[in-house]
């Protein structure tokens, strides 16, 4: 949605903890993964970490995705 704010929500462990964490802690149905993530929005930001979601940069969310082989890359159109 135009305007609102998100955050992306990984594991670096498994799919399946991600899938739990997700459902269990945040409500978000399944159908919103995106891949490799959820998008979190910002209303549920405070009770994905109160619920142990570690806020990190970029870089090192990118880096415990690939140290887990939980990376998705998007494939370029037209390539």
């Amino acid at each position: 949605m135009a305007g609102r704010l998100w955050s992306h929500l990984v594991s670096d462990v498994s799919y399946d903890e991600l899938h739990a964490f997700v459902e269990q802690e945040l409500g978000i149905p399944r159908r919103a993964f995106q891949g490799d993530h959820y998008d979190v929005p910002v209303d549920l930001y405070d009770v994905a970490v109160a619920a142990g979601a570690q806020p990190v940069e970029c870089r090192e969310l990118l880096a415990r995705l690939m140290g887990a082989g939980l990376r998705v890359r998007k494939t370029r159109r037209g390539a």
